[in-house]
């Protein structure tokens, strides 16, 4: 039976203890400053930007957020990020994507300070993360790491077997387990035997998007199951990439959907948020 790896427990005590750092830096009146900036009117979208938000007020990070219409341009959006890439008040900036399709997202990333990229999607950021220097590790990779530490989960010299290879979760994901001393096998699309490939996994984290397509049949007994998938199954119920029913008796430990990975997701983010300040040079003010 898989010990249940709790990211809502988790994901709390990462943000008392930024809570913790803000009221610190606050006693040297120093704040924090998240600009968000939402396009349009995309319903799930603005579940994101409510969560970050009330995150913000937990952690007591002052949280600037910014609305502007769909048929917002390009030129616009671009001119309000170089806005706050120049604000010496705001600390951190977070575009929500997807924007809509007259605007191109990866232009948009690439303009952020990436001083500012508490996403930690800019090229200088991931170039940092995949050469071993400080700077923004992406918030879901990040989260994924601090749920095995916290866990009790050993990284090195065990197996690790990702499936996906997108910029936000399966490439920063695969870095990360290299700094852990993990063997990594990025695993996809085009992949030959993905079941034979999983199932000598130690540490299995997936990210492809198809609600509950790995049974246990893809899993290794005792492996570490860790699912990033945020799907709707046939009764368009929430579910993950795992099959988590079908699973769970096999799986040394594994994260539910929800209540895994995804709160993690926005308690890191507000971590990134604070450490924007060291990287700013700030936090000795």
């Amino acid at each position: 039976m898989a010990k249940i790896i709790d990211g809502k427990a988790i994901s709390q005590k990462i943000k008392d203890e930024t809570r913790q750092r803000v009221m610190e830096l606050s006693g040297k009146d120093i704040r924090v400053t998240l600009a968000v900036i939402l396009v349009g009117d995309d319903p799930a979208s603005q579940v994101y930007v409510r969560n970050k938000k009330r995150a913000c007020e937990y952690c007591g990070i002052e949280s600037r957020e910014i609305h502007l219409p769909g048929e917002t341009s390009e030129e616009e959006l671009l001119a309000l990020v170089n806005e706050l890439n120049a604000d010496p008040a705001v600390n951190g900036i977070l575009v929500q994507l997807p924007v809509p399709p007259q605007i191109d997202g990866d232009k948009v990333i690439r303009a952020i300070d990436p001083s500012k990229d508490v996403d930690g999607f800019s090229p200088i950021s991931v170039g940092a993360l995949s050469i071993g220097l400080p700077g923004f590790r992406s918030c879901t990779p990040a989260g994924i790491i601090e749920l095995l530490h916290r866990s009790g989960i050993e990284t090195d010299g065990r197996e690790c077997v990702i499936v996906g290879r997108s910029n936000i979760v399966g490439k920063p994901m695969a870095m990360l387990m290299l700094r852990e001393n993990a063997t990594v096998t990025v695993a996809h699309s085009h992949t030959k035997d993905l079941q034979e490939v999983t199932s000598r996994a130690d540490i299995l984290i997936t990210a492809i998007g198809r609600a509950k397509f790995f049974t246990k049949e893809y899993v290794k007994e005792g492996a570490a199951v860790i699912d990033c998938g945020m799907d709707r199954d046939e009764n368009g119920k929430l579910c993950g990439d795992v099959d988590y029913s079908d699973v769970f008796e096999k799986a040394g430990a594994i994260t539910p959907v929800p209540g895994g990975v995804g709160p993690m997701t926005v308690a890191m983010l507000m971590h990134n948020c604070v450490e924007a300040l060291q990287i700013q040079g700030l936090d000795r003010v």
